[in-house]
């Protein structure tokens, strides 16, 4: 059974014996992924640019967009128009194929890994997962990053509240410490 099935045969029927829902879609769902890399101001190597942008296009299944400076910090370095990160957004089917991957494969590879903190919920139920490092995920090989980069991955949601948020992720299978 695929994670789609899974929400929509288990998960639905929890969350409304849970929190007393009457419509199916009031149910609180997943919408989207958002996958998002800030390029430092010191990378101004174009090279290294691309090699990121290879990585997030192996780990998400997309090609990433450039984000730019709104405005230039001189305490940071940073010019208006610079390019300050990559982002990508993940919907329908590629999104559930992703959050499979994502927690069958990708957490279990994390070294000294003891689950997810319910501290990375924010008030609005949507989850914010950050990698120090892109090798956790199985489609990048270690010979293959040249360059080390972290990145984050937002889930958002339809909950109203960070405990509605939550427990919609744990009966999705996300691992989150007792």
């Amino acid at each position: 059974m695929n994670l789609k099935e899974h929400y929509q045969k288990n998960v639905i029927p929890e969350m409304q014996k849970k929190f007393g829902y009457k419509n199916i879609l009031s149910t609180p769902r997943i919408t989207k992924l958002v996958v998002n890399v800030g390029i430092s101001s010191g990378l101004k190597d174009e090279r290294a640019r691309e090699l990121i942008k290879e990585t997030v296009t192996l780990v998400s299944g997309q090609r990433p967009i450039e984000k730019k400076a709104k405005k230039s910090v001189a305490g940071f370095k940073v010019r208006q128009g610079q390019v300050v990160g990559l982002m990508t957004t993940i919907r329908g089917q590629r999104m559930y194929d992703f959050l499979e991957r994502l927690t069958w494969l990708t957490f279990p590879r994390i070294r000294d890994f003891r689950g997810l903190q319910s501290g990375i919920m924010d008030k609005h139920g949507n989850a914010t997962i950050g990698f120090r490092d892109a090798l956790a995920f199985p489609e990048i090989k270690a010979g293959d990053a040249q360059r080390q980069h972290g990145l984050e991955i937002t889930v958002v949601t339809t909950a109203k509240t960070q405990a509605e948020g939550l427990e919609l992720l744990k009966l999705m299978g996300f691992p989150f410490r007792s």
